[in-house]
């Protein structure tokens, strides 16, 4: 064949042996009813124990999905603080910890620490060895049984509020300015603590 000119010489590739690099997954029914076999397993084996760990309540991040609560990675140290559960201790009972968390509102905290609060008091410890009972520790394994839940604390989402009028008072309110002050007042706060720390002590020293 003659080609003329300054071409690209052909070379196709007619034998790549595509069948030996496609993979297939006709195994997907096995591997789903071996995944559930392994679920049903761990529930045999930790029971009475939950499967699952408690998880905090958490506001889905951006301003779009902020109204809606869903499960955290883990609680945060202050929440466990105030919960009064010590951090290694909380990982041994089936309590996430997330040591990068910060609590950014009052709010998030009371929730939190009020599910770690009832999930203290439904819990329940078995000793280690047996016979030997510590404090907070029970024997009593029918009690147990009664704990037993597929999930530790589902998150209820926060109810909406009624529709309504709107008043003179909501139309008044500016939303922005407000909190652009309490931006300034938190930001200048020290400033203005010092000041008025400084003018108190003139006024005495004018009286004196």
């Amino acid at each position: 064949m003659a080609i003329k000119g300054n071409r690209v010489l052909p070379n196709a590739h007619f034998r790549k042996q595509w069948q030996k690099r496609v993979r297939c997954w006709f195994d997907q029914p096995a591997r789903k009813y071996r995944r559930r076999q392994a679920r049903v397993a761990k529930v045999c084996k930790v029971a009475p124990r939950p499967v699952d760990h408690l998880r905090p309540a958490v506001r889905s991040a951006t301003l779009r999905y902020n109204m809606k609560l869903q499960e955290g990675r883990g609680f945060t140290l202050e929440e466990l603080k105030v919960a009064g559960i010590p951090v290694k201790f909380a990982k041994t009972i089936g309590i996430s910890v997330d040591h990068r968390r910060r609590n950014k509102s009052q709010e998030s905290l009371d929730l939190n620490v009020a599910r770690l609060k009832s999930y203290k008091s439904s819990l329940i410890l078995f000793p280690r060895k047996k016979g030997s009972v510590k404090r907070g520790d029970t024997e009593d394994v029918s009690a147990a049984q009664q704990i037993v839940v597929s999930k530790v604390l589902p998150i209820s989402q926060d109810i909406a509020e009624t529709e309504r009028n709107i008043t003179k008072e909501d139309k008044e309110f500016n939303a922005y300015a407000t909190l652009r002050k309490a931006q300034s007042v938190k930001k200048y706060k020290g400033k203005n603590d010092l000041r008025e720390k400084k003018r108190q002590e003139e006024e005495e020293i004018k009286k004196k």
